[in-house]
């Protein structure tokens, strides 16, 4: 019977001074015996062993003919983005070793070199390396088990969304999540970048309501210096920032309808165009779009573009509300419990047997996050180790016209500050659903009846998880 044989972990020395590639391999067999050992002239040639094998570290020279050590950093980290790289450099280059640190080296050492301190690096740097290893293997393992880093739940439904999210992570193509306020749509989109092969380059977020119409053609695809009046530099849109990784647009239904024509050729083309610029350049950018908006409602009326719609919709992922997964909630009652009780650095407290029923009994209409936030609530207001059903405060609303308040309303005395932020967020809530069944949710219509800038509007409804479709 053949046995296994044990695969050991390779270092790549990069140098073009034979002697010194041939001096440091021989040390290195009697110092790292359970370390195989490789060598190349010039980083052409470790670019190509990199490409053919796996490398735990490669320890390599800055100054090199043709192509020098910083240039293949920098090819190294577009293909290979935490391989773990220690630079050698004389003492009149430690200036250039840590420009080099800044872009993506792992160490440097100098020369002349002290073999027992460089033998030291190698050896934190082959942990390193087995450590992200151990990291990236328990990531498939948590992947093939039904289960997404971040998201809490284990009822069929849940499992449902672990198996579409990662089978949207393992392409690149365009994805629309669709769902309610506070079901976790931006959780989920950082769940599909983190699981795919972009997570190690950025992830960018655009809260498209919270940008000014004006400014967010400018703010996604950037603008050339004096292209209009203000603009006395350069600047980078979200689009080329996200280059290499994700961007996720955020409400997406709420994009004018000019700028709908603009990102269609972005995922059309893959081009971007900055204003004031004469020529498009190209960008690798995977898009997600978020949004709890109807758009096929949007597109009778005329505010969404149709073939913008099917071009987002490839992939298609639906936030479950939190009614959905009823059976969840007791799981993510008891972790927002934790992690409140960390935010707050309170003594860990626990449900009462009849704290529950409540939870499960709520409709729930803020979702997710509404859960969270009543969880936070009851932490801050309960004195003592055990939740009872009268700190939950749920759906809460005071009417205008009671002279009821927050304060009055439980035999708890609240902190100034938490009870006026109360009433100021009940006024708010209360305003609001008023502002829309007067406009029957048109937010234009509102913004002008409040004297409120859309975009401030729109940030109100976020922030309250406030659905203006409701009243439509």
């Amino acid at each position: 019977m053949t046995k296994n044989v044990p695969v050991l972990p390779v270092i790549l020395l990069v140098d073009d001074e034979p002697d010194l590639l041939s001096g440091l391999k021989r040390s290195f067999a009697k110092r790292l015996p359970d370390v195989k050992v490789v060598t190349a002239s010039d980083g052409r040639k470790a670019l190509d062993i990199l490409a053919q094998q796996n490398i735990a570290v490669v320890l390599m020279d800055i100054m090199m003919s043709d192509m020098d050590g910083l240039e293949t950093l920098d090819r190294i980290h577009n293909t290979l983005p935490k391989q773990t790289v220690v630079l050698m450099t004389g003492y009149g280059t430690i200036e250039l070793a840590v420009n080099a640190i800044r872009r993506g080296a792992w160490d440097f050492v100098t020369k002349p070199l002290e073999l027992d301190a460089l033998t030291r690096i190698l050896k934190k740097g082959l942990e390193r390396s087995e450590l992200l290893n151990e990291n990236k293997n328990l990531r498939k393992k948590i992947c093939s088990s039904g289960a997404v880093p971040e998201f809490i739940g284990q009822s069929a439904t849940m499992q449902r969304l672990y198996e579409t999210i990662q089978t949207s992570a393992d392409s690149d193509y365009t994805t629309l999540i669709r769902g309610a306020s506070g079901t976790g749509k931006e959780l989920c989109a950082r769940a599909i970048h983190n699981l795919s092969k972009r997570s190690a380059k950025p992830f960018v977020m655009v809260n498209c309501p919270a940008i000014p119409e004006n400014l967010l053609e400018s703010e996604l695809f950037g603008y050339r210096k004096g292209a209009f009046t203000g603009a006395d530099k350069n600047h980078i849109g979200l689009f080329a920032q996200a280059d290499g990784g994700t961007i996720c647009l955020d409400e997406i239904g709420d994009i004018p309808v000019n700028l709908q024509i603009k990102l269609l050729r972005v995922l059309q083309e893959q081009e971007i165009k900055p204003l004031g610029a004469e020529t498009s350049s190209t960008v690798d950018v995977r898009i997600i779009a978020s949004t709890n908006a109807n758009l096929e409602q949007k597109i009778v009326e005329g505010t969404f573009r149709d073939d913008l719609f099917y071009r987002l919709e490839v992939l298609s992922l639906h936030m479950p509300s939190l009614v959905d997964i009823a059976e969840d909630i007791p799981l993510l009652a008891n972790h927002f419990l934790k992690t409140a009780g960390s935010e707050l650095n309170s003594s860990e407290k626990s449900f009462s047997e009849t704290a529950m029923t409540p939870l499960l009994e709520h409709n729930w209409p803020g979702n997710i996050r509404e859960l969270q936030n009543v969880i936070r609530r009851a932490v801050l207001f309960c004195p003592g180790p055990v939740i009872e059903k009268k700190h939950l405060v749920l759906g809460q609303s005071f009417p205008l016209s009671s002279s009821a308040t927050p304060l009055e309303m439980d035999t708890i005395i609240r902190p100034y500050k938490a009870a006026k932020g109360e009433c100021v967020d009940s006024f708010t809530r209360q305003y609001v659903h008023a502002l829309l069944k007067e406009s029957k949710g048109n937010i234009s219509y509102a913004a002008r009846l409040s004297q409120l800038t859309r975009a401030a509007l729109q940030k109100i409804l976020r922030r309250y998880d406030i659905d203006n479709d409701q009243y439509r």
